[in-house]
């Protein structure tokens, strides 16, 4: 998911998803980074989930997004303390295909893990996984065709980072349970006034942010899967 953009680099509380003619992001959230044909900058409020692409990749499939091995605190120095671990639910953010283009609107769940690492940088662990709503008349995720909106699904995947910084000495949100449900309000044209920044609510202004791998698989049934990760991209859902 860039869900309202689930890939992006941010520095000095602004946010650049990076999205490649060839493939999302996204994040969807960003990237999200591998850039070839297209670029993107968005400024603080980001709009939505772009799709990263990973240009020239062979062909991927699913046991490829390798989220277990990937997307685990063990990728992180485990000496390093465990400073914020949530929850949160996300509603009505859309997602982008291969092309940049808006193609459903989701809804997910999402595990936020930070881990200070003692030297002024901090280990990110995201595991996200929910549901789309495909759009009729939108352009599929793949860029194989047009949509009918009964290509529905469910995703899995998320990220890891590295942030540098300083943590706010007093958190926006709770650093342990869960933070609620954020609407971003996103419409299909990429627009999500109600997207909120995660990492600004935990870290002072002029903070660091790096992707280090991220990917996501979506399985829409007979309407087939798509894989979007730093390790390739293949598949559409059609």
């Amino acid at each position: 998911m860039c869900l309202a953009y689930r890939v992006a680099y941010q520095r000095n509380n602004s946010i650049f998803c990076f999205w490649n003619i060839q493939y999302k992001l996204q994040i969807k959230e960003v990237s999200f980074m591998k850039m070839n044909n297209f670029f993107l900058g968005a400024a603080a409020v980001m709009m939505v989930v772009p799709a990263l692409v990973v240009s020239g990749a062979s062909a991927a499939n699913d046991s490829k997004l390798s989220a277990g091995e990937k997307i685990t605190p063990a990728r992180c120095d485990e000496a390093g303390k465990l400073v914020v671990n949530v929850k949160e639910n996300i509603v009505n953010t859309v997602d982008s295909g291969e092309g940049g283009n808006y193609w459903a609107f989701d809804a997910m769940n999402r595990q936020i893990q930070v881990r200070d690492n003692g030297d002024g940088t901090f280990c990110v662990v995201m595991r996200n996984e929910g549901k789309f709503d495909a759009q009729a008349g939108q352009t599929s995720p793949g860029v194989g065709g047009i949509l009918d909106g009964d290509e529905d699904g469910t995703y899995r995947g998320g990220y890891r980072a590295t942030i540098t910084g300083t943590l706010r000495a007093t958190p926006d949100w709770r650093t342990n349970g869960s933070v609620g449900t954020t609407d971003y309000e996103c419409d299909i044209s990429g627009a999500c006034p109600g997207y909120v920044n995660w990492a600004g609510q935990y870290f002072e202004p002029g903070y660091g942010f790096t992707y280090d791998w991220w990917g996501w698989i979506y399985s829409a049934g007979k309407n087939g899967k798509w894989l979007n990760s730093s390790d390739g991209n293949s598949g559409d859902i059609l």
